[in-house]
């Protein structure tokens, strides 16, 4: 530990000596042009690999010209590989120097002689990559991930939880954005877990971290962005792959994708399809201490146990195409949809027993719940580049549409402690259809400066509509007949236009330092009808959301990064609606139209190492905090779940991140992150005040064998911390792979093991004013994966792609049923 803490006093003494502190990076650029003939050569593949392992740190195609630029690369030696179909390729030295964009020169390329046959180019890409504003995770490099699902990718890296409910955290933060291919999902909560859970891993290529995205990003999320990439194939004529997998854990699980490829001329057409089936239990125990509030006295002791059995089957398919218009304009439109229909199943038992624990009644429920979920989308883009200088303007246009079913049937039974029927059964019927229409458009402009500067500026707006109708209908023993359930039903539409605007300007100053500043402005007009109370509200209000980063390069081994930005988090769209949610008769979920956003200052201070070790230090305060609170009638044994903005949270933590080269064939990534969390404010009618120290780590072990064999051991350990009001309990996971390469490289044999020795599950404890409750849940988490990939097609000469384009937030805090 000697050179991490010399490390932590070089990082702490530079911020007092500076007053304002600095940000990393002893870090240059290259540039250079492919020629044939003395004709530039177009889409060229250019990578910077690392000289000791040819390790892949950078790659860049080159333009129509031949002109190519490798950006933000560490000082030091490299191996420069070019290549391009129909030519051999040349391999050749390059330094890297800290503050400089050196000139490589020409490189001419000499045809290849005969008939070019079928080549496989490797190069091994880190695990986790840790770039200036973000960390890249690898997920297609790591064995581990065949036959999962996003989520579990997700609950798996570096800094992410992801707690009970399906909720995700980023460093013990909760309010992260959830990106798709740059593109908002507009879910969150159940529906954003829901959709993870049945989108399958081999449709992922890579996530990108964002702990404090720069003004060009949504200022919603306040612990910053997650971005999951899918695959597009890039290569050139026509190319795909196809996956079939399956897995075994207590019931079967199935996945299977196909993607397809073409890309000649002025086109480029791309494809992919998914289907899953899933089979899982869940169990739920729950106890419930009721007293009495005045004199803190047992009254009542609760035990539930929920049995849960759950099948998921649904499609996921993306179609689209460039058009490369002319060499500068490219236009492209992607059509996406995914319907998932499921079928849950819930048994359910409550035991009620006085304060001697002797029992007194008993219910029996049995629950069943229908739900299907279909969504499509359009989006329409065009980039124009005005010179070869990086002067370029693009624009996204996104339609999109989300439709939830879902029905609901709750039977429950009522016994006293010898077994007899105390009275009548009640059953309920839920029918809760929801729609959401999404309208975004967003255009953004890039432009060079003198003096190595670059602005950036850009508009958004955003159309969002829900109509979320909670339909209940109760059967009236008296008549034979259902009837309304008025308490419970309510028809919630809510409207919200969101317009923002950016600027960002970026400069190096000088070899050593350089900054960047953006602002960004949103103006929110929000407004919710609920139908049936006829008690509506309208809402509009405009925030600046500031971001700056300094640069500091010390010297080839140390470099520094200090970044701040402002972010809100606004209350998903049905968190707002006070329509209920079941879980059995005692237990239920509400929403609260009373919600407003919540706001968080973020400071980080990074230190990198040689490039390999990287150190973070973050500061975090949160007003107006929205958190999961639990509510208790001690008269009828009730407990619900709402969201209130019930505190101020403060968090200070430190990670630490090293992707290590152990020998040529073992690779190893660890990523600690402990942390302090604090919590106050006003909950039910008292002050409560909470406080805990948490950590988490994260390994991943790569190991490359002859004959194309390869292995991983991953896992995570999470300590006992805390999340709002519920202390989580520790927990952690191992999972065990192999590889094998087969048919030429082309195909690709996968096998994994997850959680082997089931230490994955959740424990935690809600204990504040009158509520007592402690929480255990497990679920169908040994599983055994098997998967086979094949990629096929030959490639031809072409233009390169375009970039994909982005919409705003508001896809990502969408709720549109149960699960």
């Amino acid at each position: 530990m000697k050179p991490l803490s010399s490390l932590l006093g070089i990082a702490f003494s530079t911020l007092l000596a500076t007053g304002l502190q600095a940000q990393t990076t002893t870090k240059g650029g290259l540039k250079g042009q492919v020629q044939s003939g003395g004709k530039g050569v177009d889409a060229a593949t250019v990578a910077l690999l690392k000289t000791k392992d040819s390790s892949l740190v950078k790659l860049s195609v080159s333009n129509s010209a031949g002109q190519y630029e490798l950006e933000q690369i560490l000082a030091g030696q490299y191996l420069l590989r070019i290549s391009a179909v129909g030519y051999q390729p040349s391999f050749t030295k390059a330094t890297i120097v800290a503050g400089e964009t050196k000139d490589a020169g020409t490189t001419e390329l000499e045809a290849a002689a005969g008939k070019l046959q079928d080549v496989v180019v490797t190069v091994k890409k880190p695990l986790v990559e840790q770039k200036l504003d973000r960390t890249v995770v690898n997920i297609e490099g790591q064995a581990s991930n065949a036959g999962i699902t996003a989520l579990e990718v997700l609950e798996k890296s570096p800094g992410i939880t992801v707690d009970k409910d399906g909720n995700i955290s980023l460093k013990g933060k909760a309010g992260v954005m959830v990106l798709i291919d740059g593109k908002p999902t507009y879910m969150s909560g159940t529906d954003l877990a829901n959709y993870l859970r049945n989108l399958p891993s081999n449709q992922l290529e890579l996530l990108e971290i964002m702990t404090n995205p720069p003004a060009k990003y949504d200022a919603a999320g306040n612990a910053g962005i997650i971005n999951i990439k899918t695959k597009k194939n890039k290569a050139k004529g026509f190319n795909g792959s196809f996956t079939v997998g399956g897995g075994q854990g207590v019931y079967t699980k199935l996945n299977n994708s196909l993607n397809l490829n073409y890309r000649n001329n002025k086109w480029n057409l791309f494809g992919n399809y998914s289907s899953y089936y899933n089979r899982n239990f869940q169990e739920l125990e729950l106890q419930r201490v009721f007293r009495n509030q005045t004199t803190q006295q047992v009254v009542s002791n609760f035990e539930q146990v929920s049995n849960m059995r759950r099948k998921n089957m649904g499609h996921n398919a993306k179609l689209g195409f460039d058009y490369y218009a002319s060499k500068k304009t490219t236009v492209g439109v992607t059509l996406t949809g995914f319907s998932n229909k499921s079928n849950n199943g819930n048994t359910n038992s409550t035991l009620i027993m006085d304060p001697a624990n002797s029992l007194t009644s008993r219910t029996e429920a049995n629950n069943s719940i229908e739900m299907r979920f279909k969504n499509w989308g359009a989006n329409a883009n065009v980039r124009h580049q005005f010179d070869s200088t990086g002067r370029e303007l693009t624009a996204d246009v996104d339609v999109l549409q989300y439709r939830n079913k879902n029905d609901q049937h709750f039977a429950n039974y009522f016994f006293d402690k010898d077994g007899s029927k105390l009275q009548e059964d009640e059953y309920l019927r839920g029918d809760l259809p929801s729609t959401i229409n999404i309208y975004s458009a967003k255009v953004d402009y890039t432009h060079p400066l003198k003096g190595k500067a670059r602005f950036e500026a850009g508009v958004k707006t955003s159309i969002v509509k829900t109509d979320n109708d909670a339909r209940y209908t109760e059967f009236d023993h008296s008549t034979g007949n259902w009837i309304i359930d008025t308490d419970r039903s309510n028809h919630f539409i809510y409207t919200e236009n969101i317009n923002a605007a950016y600027v960002n300007l970026s400069k190096e100053f000088s070899k050593k330092w350089s900054g960047q500043l953006g602002l960004r402005a949103e103006n929110t007009n929000a407004k919710g009808d609920q139908l049936t109370s006829s008690l509506d509200f309208t809402r509009s209000y405009t925030q600046l959301f500031p971001t700056a980063y300094v640069q500091y390069a010390a010297n080839e081994k140390h470099s520094f990064v200090l970044n701040y930005g402002r972010r809100i988090e606004r209350p998903d769209y049905e968190d707002m609606n006070p329509f209920i949610y079941f879980l059995d008769k005692y237990t239920y979920q509400t929403g609260n139209p009373n919600l407003t956003p919540q706001f968080a200052h973020n400071i980080e201070l990074s230190h990198s190492f040689k490039g390999f070790l990287n150190t973070t230090l973050n500061y975090t305060r949160t007003t107006d905090m929205m958190s999961e609170v639990f509510r208790q009638d001690d008269a009828t044994n009730t407990t619900f779940v709402t969201k209130d903005n019930v505190a101020n949270s403060r968090q200070i933590g430190v990670s630490i991140n090293a992707g290590v080269p152990v020998t040529k064939w073992w690779r190893t990534n660890v990523y600690v992150n402990a942390f302090h969390n604090k919590f106050s404010g006003e909950i039910n009618g008292g002050y409560l005040e909470l406080d805990m120290n948490g950590w988490m780590t994260n390994i991943q072990n790569q190991f490359t064998f002859k004959k194309g064999w390869g292995g991983e051991i991953s896992g995570f350990y999470r300590s006992r911390m805390l999340e709002g009001v519920l202390t989580a309990q520790s927990m952690g996971v191992i999972n065990f792979a192999v590889t094998k390469k087969m048919m030429k490289d082309k195909g690709q044999l996968r096998l994994n093991f997850r959680d082997p020795f089931d230490l994955q599950y959740f424990r935690g404890t809600v204990k504040y004013q009158n509520i007592d409750l402690r929480i255990k849940n497990q679920w169908d988490n040994q599983v055994l994966n098997i998967s086979f990939t094949y990629r096929f097609g030959k490639p031809v000469k072409g233009p390169s792609p375009r970039k994909n384009g982005g919409a705003g937030d508001e896809q990502n805090r969408v709720k549109s049923g149960g699960n």
